[in-house]
């Protein structure tokens, strides 16, 4: 089993910034990935970014050149720097992680991000 925590949301103005963390915990050398997903009221979840074991990464268009995802391997901790926040990133970001890669097997509680404008 791999445990995830989540933290660093909260409420942004448009065109500021945030850093989510998310420290995993438990069988972590079978993880290859792990990375964020996002989830806005009536919406279907999607991905935002994920980063795997060898540091290839993928993230979605909507927030290429924006967002930056990164991992400390030492602390089994993946981080998200998101920069030029808009209202349209208002959402719960879960944590995700995965044995095959980018395939989520476990994902964190939830945290909230609002972006007003």
């Amino acid at each position: 089993q791999v445990q995830l925590v989540e933290s660093g949301g909260g409420l942004v103005q448009a065109g500021g910034s945030l850093r989510l963390s998310c420290a995993a915990s438990g069988i972590i050398f079978r993880v290859n990935h792990m990375g964020w997903y996002r989830q806005a009221p009536g919406k279907q979840r999607e991905l935002v970014a994920n980063i795997a074991s060898d540091g290839i990464t993928k993230y979605a268009d909507s927030v290429k050149g924006r967002f930056t995802i990164s991992i400390d391997n030492a602390k089994n901790t993946v981080y998200l720097q998101m920069n030029s926040l808009k209202p349209d990133d208002t959402a719960v970001y879960y944590c995700n992680a995965g044995w095959t890669r980018w395939i989520t097997d476990y994902w964190g509680q939830g945290n909230q991000v609002t972006v007003s404008s």
